[in-house]
């Protein structure tokens, strides 16, 4: 059975594994970058009874020690309280600096024990296992681990590269439709960032026949911004297209909306407003809306503009009294449009115009 090898090259390289049957394996593709240890599996309720007795078992047969601390599914869990929790858990087990992490699940059990890998014993090592589409594409690689404040998301967190990240395309079988095509927003934004090959597929429908290709591609282009600005100072920023409106519609719905698709409503009205700056060329919006509703995303909200300049105002691409937005010049390239916060409101509005 093929699997797909991504390195990533950063502070220290790792490889991202993409196939078919691989969570069996994990003890051998563990072992093979780490001795075997004692392993806290970090899971939540959705994922850990589907997966996590296989996990721990294939552990187990190459000479692991698991053990596992599973949490409430969503991203409400993502918090300081259970941070928290993980951490007391890791301690409680006697983790030491010699042993492991193992992250089983979506982004938000990626975010969470990949940060809480980051600082407990000021940092051991931990391997991402996405089962999600948006996790395998997006959190899983680059290292970037944090929680929630109620200020907004991702607010506290820390930089920490996983040892190496194991991507079973097969778990995705067991994801809902909704939960899919979340995951394909943050594909469709590497599309317009640079990938035509990602905008022909979501164009045409056609992600789970060529789910693979869809992984390596995404995950490839993650990379290579991340090994170009591993630390999020500049050439990085562009993954953030969609996310500065789109954590703010999050925010405002107090996360009870899904991540991508308050990208796909984000990415929409800054491309909207784009073409109504003149920055983007004429008819991207309504490109863009087709290939969102062809995979079942949203394209608006219904929030006001203050509140989503509220949200807005406390994302992390925010310097000072200056925000940095990414704006697509066309579909397949984007550039960086810094401007004041005053004129966030404004940006928004336009975003929020009916008509393109």
């Amino acid at each position: 059975m093929s699997t797909t090898t991504i390195r990533v090259h950063c502070s220290r390289d790792y490889d991202v594994l993409i196939g078919s049957g691989l969570l069996q394996e994990t003890g051998k593709l563990v072992e093979e970058v780490h001795n075997p240890c004692k392993v806290a599996i970090v899971s939540d309720s959705n994922v850990a009874p589907l997966y996590l007795d296989k996990v721990a078992a294939s552990l187990s047969a190459a000479g692991f020690t698991p053990v596992s601390f599973v949490f409430p599914a969503g991203e409400a869990s993502k918090n300081l309280s259970v941070y928290a929790d993980i951490l007391n858990f890791c301690a409680e087990q006697r983790l030491t600096r010699t042993d492991l992490i193992v992250a089983l699940g979506g982004g938000v059990t990626g975010d969470m024990a990949g940060f809480a890998a980051a600082s407990y014993l000021r940092g051991i090592e931990y391997v991402q296992m996405p089962t999600s589409l948006l996790a395998a594409v997006d959190s899983s690689v680059g290292g970037k681990t944090a929680v929630d404040i109620p200020a907004g998301k991702n607010l506290v967190g820390a930089f920490m590269q996983p040892l190496r990240v194991i991507c079973d395309i097969d778990a995705f079988e067991t994801l809902t439709e909704e939960v899919f095509h979340d995951g394909c927003a943050e594909c469709i934004k590497y599309g317009v960032l640079e990938s035509p090959r990602l905008l022909e597929i979501f164009a045409e429908g056609t992600a789970k026949e060529n789910i693979e290709e869809v992984v390596a591609i995404s995950v490839q282009t993650k990379a290579n911004y991340v090994e170009n600005d591993e630390f999020d100072t500049g050439l990085r920023r562009y993954l953030n297209l969609g996310h500065t409106i789109g954590h703010a519609i999050e925010r405002t719905a107090n996360f009870t909306l899904m991540h991508g698709h308050c990208v796909a409503i984000g990415m929409v009205m800054i491309a909207r407003a784009g073409e109504g700056l003149y920055l983007t060329e004429p008819g991207t919006t309504e490109k863009l809306i087709r290939i969102l509703e062809t995979n079942e995303l949203p394209i608006s909200c219904d929030f006001t503009t203050e509140e989503l300049l509220d949200g807005a105002l406390a994302d992390k691409k925010r310097k000072g009294d200056l925000i940095s937005l990414i704006v697509p010049k066309h579909l397949g390239e984007c550039l960086t449009h810094t401007v004041p916060v005053t004129e966030l409101g404004t940006i928004i509005d336009l975003g929020k115009e009916t008509s393109v």
